[in-house]
């Protein structure tokens, strides 16, 4: 069984306790109140070198990867070392992650923040509103047609921006069918769990004029930036080497300066 099936359905799970412990129609009331939002987006239609910096305790193909990382310390190292958005994994099983990690890395910092799950039901879009999050990771592998259309217009009415994360081009095809403008290129097959970059160097220029390309995925120096740079992405989603660096905020800092 591969990595993505495993996930997904351990993913069926947990929606299943959480809607036991409250119930859909609860979590939505709660979704649609007003709160403080921080524009994601917007963010990375910004020039330059645009980093979404993340929040990261393990992985499923490497095991433990910052087994004592401290949520609001990275989250500010990442703010003072110039990025333009921070990224906050919640699944716990296979990442190690929470949404305590979420609300102290985002309370840290005045960053738009992403929550880096598996989303595959309404009530986990309604459960980012309400956790404080100001954008949500959608993966077209794990969705059909109707899902990410749905999803879409869903975090639209929520508030939430939300990236769209494609591994090839018929994904591709199907977020722009379902209207997706922030497409996140995953150099990392999720199935396999091997990287490589050349992936969202091949692809960028398949992208629609209006939609704006986030690679993400294997992004090790700022070689691999220009690399990317040259191929026309400017937005990049960068966890590994980030909390692996024993200096986050001078790592980040080389990564955006030329």
């Amino acid at each position: 069984m591969d990595f993505l099936t495993k996930i997904v359905a351990q993913k069926k799970e947990e929606i299943a306790a959480a809607q036991k412990r409250l119930p859909e129609s609860q979590i939505r009331e709660e979704a649609f109140l007003p709160r403080k939002r921080r524009p994601f987006m917007k963010r990375l239609e910004q020039s330059g070198t645009n980093i979404i910096a993340e929040i990261k305790r393990a992985s499923p193909s490497k095991g433990s990867l910052c087994p004592n990382l401290d949520p609001a310390a990275y989250a500010a190292a990442y703010q003072k070392g110039g990025a333009a958005a921070l990224s906050v994994l919640t699944d716990q099983p296979h990442f190690q992650g929470s949404f305590e990690d979420f609300k102290t890395a985002r309370k840290a910092t005045t960053l738009p923040s992403l929550r880096k799950d598996f989303l595959i039901s309404s009530y986990q879009l309604y459960e980012s509103a309400v956790l404080g999050a100001d954008a949500v990771l959608l993966i077209v592998r794990i969705l059909s047609q109707e899902q990410l259309r749905n999803y879409l217009k869903l975090s639209k009415d929520l508030e939430l921006d939300a990236l769209v994360e494609v591994h090839s081009e018929e994904e591709l095809e199907s977020a722009t069918r379902a209207g997706a403008a922030l497409i996140g290129i995953n150099n990392r097959n999720l199935r396999s769990f091997e990287t490589n970059i050349e992936t969202a160097m091949n692809m960028a220029s398949l992208l629609e004029p209006s939609q704006i390309a986030v690679a993400e995925s294997g992004i090790r120096g700022r070689e691999d930036i220009e690399k990317l740079q040259n191929s026309g992405i400017h937005n990049f989603l960068i966890g590994e080497s980030l909390v692996r660096a024993s200096d986050p905020q001078a790592f980040l800092k080389s990564l955006i300066s030329h």
